[in-house]
């Protein structure tokens, strides 16, 4: 698990298990009740934790472990979507066609990524225990593909295809090639 915190106050937290086949992206960047060790406290999401942050409509980018210069999607451009449900923050993310997409998504396709993270500002938290921390509203900032460590082992992404599957794919570019031939 891994946590940082910046003197900007953002937060990230990550967790486990991604999987693909295709050019979308989804599963939980957060699951809801789900202990993580943050240092020397456990922390869980409480539910409700992004509602209020879902109703801004601020923009929140899906990224490459934290990185901006590293931009898979965003809610503005309607190539990310978020939703709170009884699980947690299920996301689905549609891929572009870029190298930095293909790249996560091969990596996906072969479960070797390490899961899914969320950057975010407390808004509001309890302590009801020194060493236990809830999280009961924050401000979502991005959501992250971890290629390493993440800290919430409960996440999940997996890829899929909207139309027809990558062995589908190759199959018809094969019979055109040959067709060609």
């Amino acid at each position: 698990m891994s946590a940082a915190r910046f003197p900007n106050g953002l937060e990230h937290r990550a967790a486990v298990e991604l999987r693909a086949s295709g050019r979308r992206l989804e599963g939980y960047a957060a699951c809801f009740d789900a202990p993580a060790q943050i240092g020397g406290f456990v922390e869980v999401i409480r539910p409700g934790a992004f509602r209020a942050a879902l109703l801004t409509k601020a923009d929140v980018l899906a990224l490459v472990d934290h990185d901006p210069g590293r931009l898979l999607a965003r809610t503005s451009s309607g190539t990310l979507r978020l939703e709170e449900d009884a699980k947690g923050l299920h996301f689905e993310v549609d891929m572009p066609t870029t190298q930095l997409a293909c790249d996560v998504l091969a990596l996906a396709e072969r479960r070797d990524l390490g899961g899914m993270s969320f950057g975010f500002r407390v808004k509001d938290e309890a302590w009801p225990a020194r060493d236990r921390r809830e999280l009961r509203a924050v401000d979502l900032v991005e959501i992250s593909v971890v290629t390493a460590f993440p800290a919430y082992t409960q996440t999940t992404v997996s890829a899929r295809a909207r139309s027809m599957n990558h062995s589908d794919t190759l199959a018809r570019l094969r019979r055109a090639m040959m067709e060609a031939l």
